[in-house]
């Protein structure tokens, strides 16, 4: 990107997306283009909200590969023997790990019932009783926190230690990726000041001290942008095997649909043909991949209700300038 095209992305930038903090491309492994804006640096990390799921998602993958989850098709509530289902509740007992990873698993709500959600003194337990109902296990139904939240119990159930710690050693720490500790929100007013700070690093946690897997990750656009390399590299990071590579290939492949937009375990499919996917969350937070390009683009933003879209961004104003 040469010194005119970097003017004019920043230009668009400025105009049409505002809130973005920090922005980092790499294309062949190489970073070819970082800048970050609204008083932010490189070390500063951010709430990347849903872009949360997708990095869960190499967990499950690596539980999977070390044979501490047996299957994705293993039923969900095998792993909560302890659990009562309510009353008259069967569908819930044919959900499977792979139907929370894939957002087909049906719920008892039309829209999420947020407010119970955080509301819980155990959201784990609330998100079982959201399973199930009258609606077809296999339809897309994007759970924007319960399902994937159930998801964070079994693979510390799996695995015998915290969701964090297990990131820390398999994930985070060969990727040197910094994630210090536990996040803990006592009230709806800190929830708010410290998803705001820039100083804020970690991963938020539900009053049980289960890392909240849809949400509550605070990552440095550098930091998603070795996620997003590691998954362009299928799995390898250093010539080590981090994630199964039939894991990254079958979390990128089109598992369900929503609309015209394809679905993996917990990624967004934008392009089978390109090997084309992203991980996205609220305010704009995106880590985009384009195989055939062999591009990474890492978009870390501040909170805000609506934005336009970064898929487009990226198509228009920066994949044009790597060929």
């Amino acid at each position: 990107m040469n010194q005119t095209q970097s003017h004019t992305l920043e230009e668009t930038i400025g105009r049409e997306h505002a809130n973005i903090a920090g922005l980092v491309v790499a294309q062949n492994g190489e970073t070819r283009y970082e800048t970050y804006r609204n008083g932010y640096a490189a070390a500063d990390a951010l709430h990347v909200f849903s872009v949360t799921k997708s990095v869960f998602s190499a967990l499950i993958g690596i539980a999977v590969r070390q044979g501490r989850i047996k299957s994705v098709h293993d039923r969900v509530l095998s792993y909560f023997p302890d659990y009562a289902l309510p009353a008259g509740e069967t569908t819930a007992q044919s959900v499977t790990i792979e139907h929370l990873l894939t957002m087909t698993a049906p719920y008892k709500y039309d829209t999420e019932p947020y407010e119970l959600f955080f509301g819980s003194p155990d959201p784990v337990k609330a998100a079982l009783d959201f399973l199930g109902g009258d609606k077809p296990i296999g339809k897309f139904n994007y759970s924007a926190i319960g399902g994937t939240h159930i998801l964070s119990a079994i693979l510390a159930k799996a695995t015998g230690v915290p969701v964090l710690d297990y990131a820390n050693e398999h994930l985070f720490g060969p990727l040197d990726i910094d994630v210090p500790g536990n996040i803990v929100l006592r009230s709806r007013e800190e929830h708010m000041r410290i998803m705001g700070d820039r100083r804020t690093r970690g991963w938020a946690v539900d009053p049980q001290g289960r890392s909240t897997a849809s949400w509550g990750l605070f990552l440095t656009p550098r930091d998603m942008a070795k996620i997003g390399q590691l998954y362009l590299n299928r799995g390898a990071w250093d010539g080590e095997r981090i994630v199964p590579e039939s894991w990254v290939m079958q979390s990128t492949a089109v598992q369900s649909r929503w609309g015209n937009l394809g679905y993996g375990y917990l990624w967004w499919v934008i392009d089978e043909g390109e090997r084309c996917f992203a991980a996205m969350g609220d305010g704009g937070n995106v880590i985009y991949v384009n195989g055939n390009r062999n591009l990474v683009v890492a978009i870390a933003a501040t909170f805000a209700p609506k934005v336009k879209d970064r898929i487009a961004l990226i198509k228009e104003h920066i994949e044009p300038y790597f060929s």
